[in-house]
């Protein structure tokens, strides 16, 4: 069983940067498609970020030029970098991982199976 583990949220201001980790146990995790999904409050849960295992990065058109996320595979860790913060970047940010291909594109939540417990993110104007 994989797990996962957020850390790294916390409470900002507009404008603030943040790094957000993604830990996974395994020592195939390094070859595992991981996204990061965030759900704010009364939404419904939204992607945000992508990276498959050889590094390839993904990121909604919402975080382009703000967002990056990358992976060091050697720490099983999955960072996602977040520049310039809003207060609609509030939410709850979750890290998924896939093992395999599936049906489901990568920008959904379907297309994974291992989530963690969530991180806050709160960014206040």
């Amino acid at each position: 069983q994989v797990q996962v583990i957020e850390s790294g949220g916390g409470a900002v201001q507009a404008g603030d940067s943040l790094r957000l980790s993604c830990v996974g146990s395994g020592r195939t995790f390094g070859s595992y498609l991981v996204g990061w999904f965030r759900q704010a409050p009364g939404l419904e849960r939204e992607f945000v970020a992508a990276i498959t295992g050889s590094g390839r990065p993904y990121s909604a058109d919402s975080v382009k030029g703000r967002f990056t996320i990358s992976r060091d595979s050697a720490k099983s860790t999955v960072y996602l970098q977040m520049n310039t913060l809003k207060p609609e970047d509030t939410a709850v940010y979750y890290c998924a991982a896939s093992a395999t291909a599936g049906n489901f594109g990568y920008t959904s939540e379907k297309r994974y199976t291992y989530w963690g417990q969530g991180t806050q993110v709160t960014v206040s104007s």
